[in-house]
């Protein structure tokens, strides 16, 4: 492993001011530091940062330190009351002794698990090294992207916790040079376009600091994730739903996928469809249609495109059952 200077911030601001890589469960950078795919030349310990508490605003809304171990907030009462697509998320992601370690902010920017993203030696690859092309294209792609790519990137974001706060329309607050700022998570994440190394909208020095959760009560919810083994494996297609209904009717509709998107994928289409809709498999079936009408597949994943109907179906059916 490349030498680097390590640091230990005793307050958000000294953290804030730093120009090294912040790190905490270490359960993503470390993996890319030993691949040699990252190589910060220094890291900056955020863990004694008094970041790991959860509370309920006055507003009602939830406030998730970005310290908060991933098994911790599966397991909060408020979340498995108010919050159960966020617990059925995190519980569905990698195994439990990595949830024990993995926190809120950094589960945020894990990075994609494309194999050529990870492997230095495997070809090109325009998030590693922009300018380079991406080997996904011509090469293995079962597990890319179909919505959101673009000739230069095809990688799947892997995260199933984003995919769930995609759903819930959480709004991350950070911490940096320029102060204190919050940002939507729909616009957190940057699509790869020509520029697919800025995954999102943090500057140098950015600190994630809390996550907060808009009031979902009177919801009804589920996150269903679809993939090759039952535990410790990324999502083939997931899907994170959202509904309010009233008289047999969706008031209020909110979905969100994984395993097919080159970021959290937030369907409005999907939501449109139901909104003001009977709760029945014909109004679910066409939200799915509207999800994946912009899909773009390549020869190995096209698999993907009626997976993920499925998904959004089944999804939806099991939140309003």
């Amino acid at each position: 492993m490349h030498n680097f200077t390590y640091e230990q911030p005793q307050s958000i601001e000294k953290a804030a001011g730093s120009s090294g890589r912040f790190i905490a469960g270490g359960t993503t950078l470390v993996d890319l530091m030993k691949l040699g795919v990252e190589t910060p030349p220094v890291l900056v310990d955020v863990t004694a940062l008094p970041l790991a508490q959860v509370e309920t605003l006055p507003t009602g809304a939830l406030l998730i330190g970005a310290m908060v171990r991933n098994s911790d907030l599966a397991h909060h009462p408020v979340v498995l009351e108010q919050y159960p697509v966020l617990s059925q998320a995190l519980l569905s992601g990698a195994s439990p002794q990595l949830r024990n370690m993995a926190t809120t902010g950094g589960n945020l920017l894990q990075r994609t698990r494309c194999p050529y993203f990870r492997d230095p030696t495997s070809g090109g690859c325009n998030k590693r090294n922009p300018g380079s092309g991406c080997a996904a294209i011509d090469g293995h792609h079962r597990m890319m992207a179909i919505l959101g790519t673009s000739e230069h990137c095809i990688a799947t974001h892997p995260s199933d916790m984003c995919v769930a706060m995609m759903a819930l329309e959480a709004v991350i607050h950070i911490e940096g040079a320029k102060g204190k700022r919050t940002i939507a998570i729909g616009d957190f994440y940057k699509l790869p376009s020509d520029t697919p190394h800025i995954e999102n909208a943090l500057e140098s020095g950015d600190l994630i600091t809390h996550v907060e959760l808009p009031p979902a009560s009177g919801t009804k919810q589920a996150y269903l994730k679809l993939r090759d083994r039952a535990s410790y494996e990324f999502a083939l297609a997931s899907a994170a739903v959202v509904v309010r209904i009233d008289g047999g009717h969706i008031r209020f509709a909110r979905v969100a996928m994984g395993g097919v998107g080159t970021r959290p994928w937030r369907s409005h289409e999907a939501e449109a469809m139901l909104t003001g809709k009977a709760a029945n498999s014909a109004a679910f079936t066409s939200a799915a249609q509207a999800a994946l009408a912009h899909a773009k597949p390549h020869p190995e994943n096209e698999f993907k495109v009626e997976l993920a109907k499925r998904c959004v179906v089944r999804a939806l059916k099991t939140a309003t059952a």
